[in-house]
């Protein structure tokens, strides 16, 4: 689990969706790692916002742009001259795939295609990582965790729209990036992502927050379903390494790769509802939102030992300390505190291998 800041250091990097709240923590951590940063993404989705938040956009170049734009796309590959890419832009809320699946599909399959197409414009990328989602897997509400080579599909828009960004980069990866000096192409796909920084609507915490905040109870859809939990930092220090590792041996990375939690982290919705509520304290509580919503898969689990075998991840933080350190983000930003240092904080936390 050793990131080399070394290798890092000077590196010319593009983002794709750097002002969302997982593409922000990645940006503050390359910033960290010295790279030469520059993200292509729609203005910060929320406000507030990570990204305004943690100042991300004073240690990189900005470049506010759709990703279903590809002549905007390719003019900014070619101001940059990327040598790494990660593709982290998207559509990626399973109840706005309901309610807009045009921009879904739009954003997650065709934007996936603009970036491998403007990688292909590009002299000099060495590696491109594309970021989808544990949810791209055909979910048969199997016990087990789905292993990387098991079928894509998606029974919701968002779902079936991550399943076909896989077979994008897949058909790319195969199509045009198979020779020596090609770009590496891989794609990576995490559980549940929480960690202080997000506000999205319909997912978990974040609407946690805004109830307790306001001195109401939370809302919960799904209590009972239940989800593979990690904190931001875990899958990101995935896809550090794995651009590290496309860099160096680019044959034998070039593929997909499950990112998520150990089985002691996968737990019901309700369960980590609880322990929020007990550490936000001040009478917190949540009750089950009995307004009908559009379907939701129930279990989710991924096995993720092609990670922790051959590249050497395993998630570090225990679920106890992934939701710890999350309310203790949102309270200190609610107290207006300096949320940049207490982000690089925990990442340089992550980094010496605390979090366990």
């Amino acid at each position: 689990m050793v990131i080399d800041a070394r290798f890092w250091e000077g590196k010319r990097v593009l983002v794709t969706g750097h002002t969302g709240f997982k593409g922000g923590w990645l940006c503050v951590w390359l910033q960290r790692l010295g790279a030469s940063l520059a993200g292509y993404a729609l203005a910060a989705p929320t406000k507030p916002s990570l990204f305004e938040l943690a100042r991300i956009g004073e240690g990189m170049t900005s470049v506010i742009g759709d990703v279903r734009d590809l002549p905007g796309l390719c003019n900014a590959f070619a101001a940059h001259r990327p040598e790494i890419i990660i593709h982290m832009a998207a559509q990626a809320l399973v109840q706005a795939s309901y309610r807009d699946p045009v921009e879904t599909f739009g954003t997650n399959i065709m934007g996936t295609v603009n970036v491998l197409e403007a990688t292909r414009r590009t002299p000099g990328v060495r590696a491109v990582i594309v970021v989808t989602s544990d949810k791209c897997y055909e979910n048969r509400e199997w016990i087990w965790g789905y292993r990387e080579h098991e079928a894509m599909g998606g029974r919701d828009p968002y779902s079936a729209s991550k399943g076909s960004a896989e077979l994008v980069a897949a058909a790319y990866r195969r199509s045009f990036f198979g020779g020596a000096d090609a770009p590496a192409v891989a794609t990576a796909r995490a559980g549940n992502v929480i960690g202080g920084g997000d506000w999205a609507v319909d997912r978990l915490i974040p609407d946690m927050v805004r109830a307790y905040s306001c001195g109401r109870p939370a809302a919960i859809r799904n209590p009972m379903a239940v989800r593979p939990w990690q904190h931001v930092l875990e899958p990101l220090a995935g896809y550090l390494m794995l651009a590290e590792r496309l860099w160096e041996r680019p044959s034998e990375f070039a593929e997909s790769w499950n990112l998520g939690p150990g089985d002691a982290d996968v737990a019901e919705v309700a369960d980590i509802a609880d322990r929020v509520a007990r550490l936000w304290g001040q009478g917190a509580r949540w009750e089950q939102d009995r307004t009908p919503h559009p379907h939701e898969a129930h279990l989710l689990r991924l096995d993720c030992a092609k990670a922790r075998t051959r590249l050497g991840w395993h998630p570090r933080m225990s679920l106890d300390t992934a939701v710890e350190w999350t309310v203790a983000w949102y309270r200190a930003a609610l107290r207006g505190d300096d949320m940049r240092k207490l982000s690089e904080d925990q990442i340089a936390q992550h980094q010496a291998g605390g979090g366990a």
